[in-house]
């Protein structure tokens, strides 16, 4: 894990750094979010909302579509939800990680689904579309792809990080991860079946919620650590 084996005095001024703009960066997007969400809340209009509709409309073409509608699949809810049961599977059965990371897991993919469906009732936004076979039924605010992903591949990306791995092979396949995730936000969009802030605000409490996910599974295999060392 990624404090197995360390010691207080392994703490340099740049890992201190990382640590506060960690919590800078959960504290931003929860600011950020919420800021969205009030506006959502008046009924307010965004005209990045309509740019991005404009967009869209001036680039679709029929493989655009094809390609952009597998992208859109990669997040939905049945392949979050079956790629969640194999990794889950694989953490407490087969890998070498403390369950704990199996037991987080479960409580990070659980947690943004049931905090996106208490979400999206309190907000009640309706979608540009309603494409049932694109997923697009129901509210739109926040956009449930982008939080599920984040968390889903997020998470995925932490487990790389810690992993034995090649730092090289940590990078490119972390780096595609990220440009995933990224490409099936933008896919709700191109679907017409989220609006842009929909996405935007995914992403940013999908974020905060992973980072929390993380800090306190490492806090929880530290003290694991700490107790069978006494």
């Amino acid at each position: 894990m990624l404090f197995s084996g360390t010691k207080l005095s392994d703490l340099s001024k740049v890992s201190i750094l990382i640590i506060l703009a960690g919590f800078g960066i959960v504290g931003g997007a929860v600011y950020l979010f919420i800021e969205l969400a009030a506006e959502i809340l008046e009924k307010e209009k965004f005209l990045i909302d309509q740019a991005a509709m404009d967009v869209v409309t001036k680039m679709s073409a029929p493989w655009l579509d094809t390609f952009w509608g597998w992208t859109t699949d990669l997040g939905s809810v049945p392949f979050i939800t079956l790629a969640s049961i194999i990794l889950l599977i694989y953490l407490l059965l087969l890998s070498s990680y403390s369950r704990w990371v199996g037991i987080y897991f479960s409580i990070a993919m659980l947690g943004i689904s049931a905090l996106t469906k208490l979400l999206k009732v309190t907000f009640e936004r309706q979608r540009p579309e309603v494409l049932a076979e694109f997923d697009g039924t129901g509210f739109s605010f926040p956009s449930g792809h982008s939080t599920g992903s984040i968390v889903f591949y997020g998470f995925v990306i932490y487990l790389i990080v810690i992993s034995p791995l090649q730092k090289k092979w940590k990078w490119l396949i972390n780096l595609l991860l990220g440009l995933l995730i990224a490409m099936i936000g933008l896919s709700r969009v191109y679907l017409s079946v989220h609006y842009f802030t929909d996405i935007v605000a995914g992403f940013l409490f999908g974020l905060a919620w992973l980072f929390v996910s993380i800090f306190a599974l490492e806090i929880t295999l530290w003290n694991q650590r700490r107790r069978q060392s006494r």
